[in-house]
């Protein structure tokens, strides 16, 4: 990803320094408290690494936060604007579960469209950081899904929040034997704005033999959040070996899991061989509107909490059903050399 945007001490932020990273349309803004005061310490201390703010851009803020707060959603920021010499931007917020919450952004004001770094308070910045030598311009493109893990028994409730609130509308359902192992289970619901470019899994755990990867997470999170960030790719080959050169660890998949003629007959032909994915344990899904290739980094931080995903879509508008079985497995086996199974 490259830097585009600074916020800190030396621009009047005496709280955080900030920095903004950009790959197609992504945006990820990277915080560390400098104030000893910095609410970004409490929350760090309590949560470890995750996201604290899932943004979204919209034509209107004012609208969304009447209507959110018509619709019973907790407000964090009324309506104001903020500017600079490169224009105006009109923000709001909302909160949504656990301490996340939902920054609305509307760049566009009165026919001007903000055409700073990122928001105003933030200056443009630059790394000195060289690529490699045939290295490609962008690993990603967009960001794909965002995930989130809540309490059991609170899935139905955030779904509803989504429905209500947002005026999402259900997208996908997982439930049963589709989404569990011998050991562990989990439920997931999927909400999506309209045109579905905004989707929102939700899981919660469900009762099984042992502790499954949604109470791993809520026990070391100390709570409700973003488990993990889909990024989207037009070549995963390419990407998982430029992550792998850096250093990235992704989660291992057995090669029966290849080898099985059941899946190949079901996948079909995809783009890319078999054996290729299977060097660099890609997954691999079809559904009735095309497939899909993904794979699942190990969690980042020092806790088991937040990771992220690579997934390349072929038409397909699902989220690897095919694959649960295999990844969950996967996950165990790393829960297990934790302790935490």
């Amino acid at each position: 990803m490259e830097l585009v945007g600074y916020s800190g001490p030396e621009h009047g932020n005496r709280d955080h320094k900030a920095f903004v990273l950009k790959s197609g349309s992504i945006r990820f803004v990277v915080k560390g408290a400098v104030s000893p005061d910095s609410p970004l310490i409490a929350h760090h201390a309590k949560h470890g690494d995750g996201v604290v703010d899932i943004s979204l851009e919209v034509p209107d803020v004012d609208k969304c936060i009447a209507q959110a707060k018509a619709a019973g959603a907790t407000v964090l920021q009324e309506p104001e604007t903020v500017s600079d010499e490169h224009g105006s931007v009109r923000i709001g917020a909302i909160a949504t579960y656990g301490e996340t919450r939902h920054t609305l952004v509307q760049r566009t004001i009165d026919g001007q469209t903000y055409a700073g770094a990122y928001l105003p308070g933030y200056v443009e910045r630059s790394s000195n950081f060289v690529k490699r030598d045939g290295a490609p311009k962008r690993l990603f493109q967009a960001l794909d899904h965002i995930v989130g893990n809540v309490e059991l028994g609170k899935m139905d409730e955030w779904v509803a929040f989504y429905n209500r609130v947002m005026g999402f509308v259900n997208m996908a359902e997982f439930v049963g034997d589709d989404i569990a192992t011998e050991y562990s289970a989990l439920m997931s619901k999927v909400v999506a704005n309209g045109n579905h470019r905004v989707k929102f899994p939700l899981n919660e755990p469900a009762i099984a033999k042992k502790k499954s990867q949604i109470d791993e997470y809520l026990e070391f999170y100390t709570g409700p959040g973003a488990q993990h960030l889909a990024l989207a790719t037009n070549d995963i080959l390419r990407t998982v070996d430029e992550l792998t050169t850096e250093g990235v660890e992704f989660l291992d998949t057995p090669d029966a899991y290849y080898d099985d003629p059941e899946m190949r007959a079901r996948i079909g032909e995809v783009r890319v061989p078999i054996e290729e994915l299977k060097k660099r344990k890609i997954l691999v899904d079809r559904d009735e509107d095309g497939y899909l290739l993904q794979i699942f980094t190990k969690p980042l931080g020092d806790r088991p909490t937040v990771f992220f995903e690579i997934i390349e879509r072929h038409g397909s508008l699902g989220f690897g059903k095919g694959n649960f079985k295999a990844l969950f497995e996967s996950i165990e086996r790393e829960q297990d050399k934790r302790g935490n199974l």
